[in-house]
């Protein structure tokens, strides 16, 4: 895609979660990494709704503001997962309903918390760390995001909500969406026997569809 039409999908796409409610008011933020090896952001204090693509932040490569609208707070941890997932070409943070539930939760496993019960979220997820608390923008979030971002292209940020890399936005997209599902199943399965699928089917979905991370 050329620039201008990765401007309007991160337009396009940002107003579909927005009208679907996977985020509300100012919170959620989109990167698209450019083939230039610059960046393309949603703004600081915009809503995800009513984004202009001309007023979207052009970030260099180096990460400096150089156009546009000045960019979220939020960009440590997408520079983190860009520098330990080279094949990221788009990153997604929302604060969707029951992902970020789920990150609010103090006996969710910490290493796995959204368990294998569909074999989407195998698939287009994967393993789902949650990092510890760190206010939003804290610069103490990269550090944690690149220790774990290399072999997970989705963490929950604890009390916050979820980010997820992709190799286009489209799929980082996607991902973040089938996190949403399955955080919602889980809480609506939420002290009921749920049967989760084996090893031995996770490994063959890895098998089918040479999963990574």
């Amino acid at each position: 895609m050329t620039e201008k039409e990765l401007r309007h999908a991160i337009v396009r796409w940002a107003r579909s979660l927005f009208e679907r409610g996977f985020t509300v008011g100012s919170s959620g933020n989109i990167s698209v990494r450019l083939e230039d090896g610059g960046f393309l952001m949603t703004p600081t204090n915009s809503c995800m709704g009513f984004l202009d693509p001309d007023r979207l932040s052009r970030l260099d490569a180096g990460g400096a503001h150089v156009d546009g609208d000045p960019p979220t707070k939020e960009r440590p941890l997408h520079f983190a997962f860009y520098e330990a997932r080279p094949s990221a070409r788009a990153v997604v943070h929302l604060h969707s309903t029951h992902a970020t539930a789920l990150s609010c939760l103090a006996d969710v496993d910490p290493e796995d918390a959204v368990p294998p019960i569909t074999p989407y979220v195998v698939m287009r997820v994967g393993r789902v760390p949650v990092l510890p608390y760190a206010r939003p923008g804290s610069s103490a979030l990269a550090p944690m995001i690149r220790e774990r971002a290399a072999r997970h292209p989705a963490v929950l940020l604890a009390n916050h909500g979820p980010v997820v890399a992709g190799p286009s936005l489209e799929a980082a997209v996607f991902a973040i969406e089938e996190l949403e599902e399955t955080a919602r199943l889980l809480i609506m399965t939420r002290n009921l026997e749920v049967r989760r699928l084996t090893p031995e089917e996770v490994a063959d979905l890895d098998a089918s569809f040479s999963l990574k991370g």
